[in-house]
């Protein structure tokens, strides 16, 4: 069989897959809700939900680190990997000995097509259209939450850094009402607190950049009428199963700030 991946490439499978590495940590968890945990032998050592597969499930190195030797040594039958987060040089050398499918994830509708079309390839097909379904009813009740507040997200410090256009980030931010601070920016630009000069909140993300009680007193007053908050990177960028957790999260965010 012939599927298409996110990058608008071809790889062919003779079956369906039973020795499945995955190499970003919203995939992986998504492949283990879906069922496949007999299949998934390897993982990076980002994949850190559910605590059972990072406890069981090979690690392989870094989504941007790879260890290829390791990745050969199992002899996948798929790897799964995402555009933006995996070298592209080291998967083009893995495209050479095995069937890689990319993801490119950038919009909540891209998750959703990610999460059917690996449903389809590892014989989940129900499942994940079940799944798909269910995040879409669930998304509803977030739809304006944050009712036009102006935000920035915070990914990097030292530079810092923010989620712009043309990121899951901000498409997660537009689902619940949040204008984008830098909504006429694209992907992950730096910027400066002059630049934050309208912003109603400053979001401070725990991942990539592990932004803590420590970063916040320092920021604090930092923009006149602007409050700096610590949020939940995971929440926000994580696509795949974990979006099942989203609008508690959010309602809950919402009560800390109101």
């Amino acid at each position: 069989m012939l599927y298409l991946d996110q990058l608008h490439q071809t790889i062919q499978l003779n079956a369906t897959p039973k020795r499945i590495i995955s190499l970003i940590p919203s995939q992986s968890e998504y492949l283990w809700d879906l069922g496949l945990q007999n299949e998934m032998i390897g993982i990076s050592k980002f994949c850190i939900h559910p605590t059972q597969m990072f406890e069981c499930v090979a690690r392989v190195g870094g989504t941007k680190q790879l260890d290829l030797e390791k990745i050969k040594s199992l002899k996948p039958d798929l790897i799964i990997g995402n555009k933006e987060e995996n070298v592209k040089e080291q998967i083009e050398e893995l495209k050479e000995y095995f069937p890689v499918w990319m993801s490119d994830v950038n919009t909540i509708d891209d998750a959703f097509d990610m999460m059917l079309k690996l449903g389809e390839i590892c014989g989940k097909k129900t499942e994940s259209e079940v799944m798909v379904t269910q995040n879409i009813e669930s998304l509803k009740e977030i739809s304006n939450l944050f009712e036009r507040k102006r935000v920035a997200y915070f990914i990097w410090n030292t530079p810092y850094m923010v989620a712009a256009d043309d990121t899951f980030i901000n498409s997660i931010m537009k689902e619940c009402g949040i204008i984008n601070h830098f909504e006429d920016k694209k992907r992950y630009p730096e910027v400066t607190m002059e630049d934050l000069k309208g912003a109603d909140y400053c979001f401070l993300s725990s991942e990539p950049f592990p932004f803590d009680q420590k970063h916040l007193q320092e920021l604090k007053g930092a923009v006149k009428n602007c409050q700096f908050v610590l949020v939940d990177g995971e929440m926000f960028s994580w696509y795949g199963s974990h979006l099942r957790l989203l609008p508690n999260y959010l309602k809950k965010l919402k009560k800390e700030l109101f």
